[in-house]
């Protein structure tokens, strides 16, 4: 079978001018990046986002795939296959999950949005230019601290470090200043992110406009002053600045399907990390310029999808309309207990749905109707959907077989349609939490009922920082969970469904510009490492010019 470069290769897409066109959108509202890919101005996009909104999100992620992007394009395809004016709204991938053990974001097979090489890669650069925001504000307040510090900041109280948009282990926990003031500043341990887990990401895909924007930067705490007072990226005095690099990256990037829909990709932020979701600029405007709307939320259902439900659309007023959670039969055996290939069975199958069973719990909680797409593999047997099936009958949820990988959207008409019945079926959307709760009641709240935890343990320095945060008058913001994605719970082994264990929250930080607090728990860290064999070790670049080995 073809790759997926491909398959996108050989594709007869469309000049990106005439996509535009097809939602409503000239020549003169699009900054063009060739004839594939354009930014939208914001002033060009509508203002009454009344379609329709899909939220797309998945089982707990195994490495035998649970193909959630390629289930949303297909789902995109499938609607437009049934007649309906339907717009995308995507992340946009990062460079760190690309070469290292993910792969790219922008589908696989017959669903894929394009040109995939150019937005797996440097795309825009959008990414790029929060990474140079990011890194110019953490500049800035070194610079202060070694230029007199007026401010009083305590050089060991700086919270606001640097970022690259690459998995650097090596840079998790470094020490910076060396070399005496005049050459490197004053001496500090310090540490890198990944420009996706920026507070800057976050607020870049939270922001509703330009002013927004600027209001969001200068709300960053960078750090503390030696009395406790919070110093902010506008006492430092560079959201101008930061605001002049972030020009473009704030419009949305408009591509298109192989199969010739409109796609938003817009925003970044990692769901294990930040809150998962892509921009809600960009899924205004799909709201706007189309009757449906699909989007996806990073991760499982306990990360992206809850966050989108308790953070984005508290802040951005919408709500989804129907939520499509993704299921395979192969993965469903990997929370079953199966580590390899003679381990897969129907015995595997049926001990793992409870993973799948507990997503569908959850997300009934929010009152919007739930469809299952089961994104069916080569190697999935009748039996094995069979089983899905039943599970699902037998927790009265819609459930559909998603075969866009292979078909496309003519693979996605079935799961279209459930979603399409499941709309009218209404919904009586409410939020987990009220925000009017303490911060830890907050946290104690996602971990039992979201995540099936029994307890919730804080070391002492969290328990210390939650008192500061109130007291500052922060507790009544949202909380956004940093856990790994591997597992329902913190612990990246547990598979299935576990309950009754202790959930560790051993770090807390304020994000004020983005609008929420952000508990660690468990071994979580905000800088991802390389497995042993990166997908960077299959890349290449052709002599005609031609990327190869994208994923």
């Amino acid at each position: 079978m073809r790759t997926d470069i491909e398959i996108s290769e050989a594709a007869e897409v469309r000049p990106i001018t005439e996509i535009a066109s097809s939602i409503g959108l000239g020549e003169g509202d699009l900054q063009m990046y060739g004839p594939h890919v354009a930014k939208v101005k914001l002033g060009s996009i509508r203002k009454d986002p009344k379609g329709k909104l899909i939220l797309v999100t998945a089982i707990t992620a195994t490495p035998a795939g649970e193909g959630k992007t390629v289930t949303t394009i297909g789902l995109i395809q499938g609607l437009s296959k049934l007649g309906k004016k339907v717009v995308g709204a995507l992340r946009e991938p990062s460079l760190g999950p690309t070469f290292g053990i993910k792969g790219g974001a922008t589908g696989g097979g017959m669903s894929q949005v394009y040109p995939m090489w150019d937005i797996n890669l440097h795309f825009t650069g959008d990414i790029h230019a929060v990474g140079s925001a990011h890194n110019l504000l953490s500049a800035m307040v070194e610079n202060h601290v070694a230029k007199g510090n007026s401010l009083c900041i305590d050089p060991t109280r700086i919270t606001f470090d640097k970022a690259m948009d690459m998995n650097c282990r090596e840079l998790r926990h470094i020490v910076v200043g060396l070399g005496g003031r005049s050459m490197g500043g004053v001496p500090r341990e310090s540490t890198f992110l990944i420009t996706s887990a920026s507070e800057i990401s976050a607020i870049l895909a939270l922001a509703s406009d330009i002013d927004d924007l600027r209001a969001r930067l200068k709300r960053i705490v960078v750090g503390y002053t030696y009395d406790g007072e919070p110093v902010t990226a506008e006492d430092i005095g560079c959201v101008g600045a930061m605001m002049v690099l972030l020009k473009d990256a704030i419009m949305p990037n408009l591509v298109q399907t192989l199969e010739g829909q409109p796609v938003f990709i817009h925003g970044f932020p990692f769901a294990n990390i930040a809150h998962g979701t892509n921009s809600v600029i960009a899924t205004r405007a799909a709201m706007a310029h189309g009757d449906y709307a699909v989007t996806e939320a990073g991760f499982a259902a306990d990360l992206g999808a809850e966050k989108f439900m308790d953070i984005v659309c508290r802040q951005a007023g919408f709500s989804p309309d129907c939520v499509v959670i993704v299921a395979s039969a192969r993965a469903l055996m990997m929370h079953g207990g199966a580590t390899d290939e003679s381990a897969m069975g129907v015995d595997a199958l049926r001990k793992g749905f409870c993973n799948l069973e507990k997503h569908v719990s959850n997300l009934k909680a929010y009152g919007v109707p739930v469809v299952v797409a089961i994104n069916r593999f080569a190697r999935d047997t009748e039996e094995h959907l069979a089983v899905v099936r039943e599970g699902c009958e037998r927790l009265g949820v819609p459930v559909a077989e998603s075969n866009v990988f292979e078909k496309g959207g003519a693979g996605g008409v079935e799961l279209a349609e459930e979603v399409l019945a499941a709309i009218e079926r209404g919904k009586d959307f409410r939020y987990l939490y009220p925000l009017d709760m303490t911060i830890r009641e907050k946290i104690e709240t996602i971990a039992t009922s979201v995540y099936g935890a029994g307890s919730v343990t804080y070391v002492p320095a969290v328990e210390k920082a939650i008192a500061e945060l109130e007291a500052a008058g922060h507790g009544s913001l949202p909380v956004c969970i940093a856990k790994t994605q591997a597992s329902i719970s913190d612990d990246p082994s547990r598979k299935g469904a576990p309950t009754g264990w202790d959930m560790i929250v051993r770090e807390i930080s304020l994000s004020a510009g983005a609008g929420f607090i952000v508990p660690v728990c468990g071994r979580m860290t905000l800088m991802p490492g390389l497995p042993k064999n990166p997908a960077a070790l299959g890349m290449d670049l052709g002599s005609d010019g031609r990327v190869k080995g994208i994923k």
